[in-house]
């Protein structure tokens, strides 16, 4: 595969994605593990995983998934090419729907719409989460940690980097002891 070839898979891959970010980008982490593992082949499942837990680590925008893919599949100008297919057409998408928007702001089809997107956003965001629970390495104790992680943000206010550093600190122990 060209470079040039490989630039435009990538824009062909993120360009049509970032118009379905509806909800945020996590919508789309689904989409773009079929594509990139599973379609394309341009990495394993697990390599997937720690390029987005890379991604969500790291200060900054989540669209890093989509730098970070880009990197791996063309080099620099791949994760230029990613970047701005994530963020191009959905920018240039909200600065006309922004007027529209505001000039029919609590019009009934504007609350059917918003209505309907929601479920649909809830719904790509569970897909989401069951592909990355499901590339998980460590077996059941990764996903239990991830499950228990899951419990503590919904019902307590423990910091993210605390939950980071207890899991995987648990994780190592369960390595070492069997």
């Amino acid at each position: 595969m060209t470079a040039s070839s490989r630039y435009a898979a990538l824009f062909g891959l993120f360009a049509p994605l970032s118009i379905a970010t509806i909800g945020g980008g996590q919508t789309i982490i689904a989409d773009i593990q079929r594509q990139v593992v599973d379609v394309h082949h341009w990495m394993t499942a697990t390599q997937f995983v720690n390029d987005f837990a890379i991604a969500r680590m790291a200060p900054g925008p989540g669209s890093l998934l989509a730098t970070l893919i880009g990197w791996q599949v063309a080099g620099f100008w791949g994760a230029v090419i990613a970047t701005l297919a994530l963020f191009g057409p959905t920018a240039f998408l909200i600065y006309g729907v922004a007027h529209l928007w505001r000039r029919h702001q609590r019009a009934r089809w504007q609350i059917a719409l918003e209505a309907g997107l929601r479920p649909v956003a809830a719904g790509m965001i569970v897909a989401s989460v069951w592909v990355l629970l499901q590339a998980l390495d460590g077996g059941w104790p990764a996903r239990a940690i991830a499950v228990v992680s899951t419990v503590f943000v919904m019902t307590t206010r423990i910091h993210a980097l605390l939950l980071i550093v207890v899991g995987a600190l648990v994780l190592v122990g369960v390595h070492a002891i069997g």
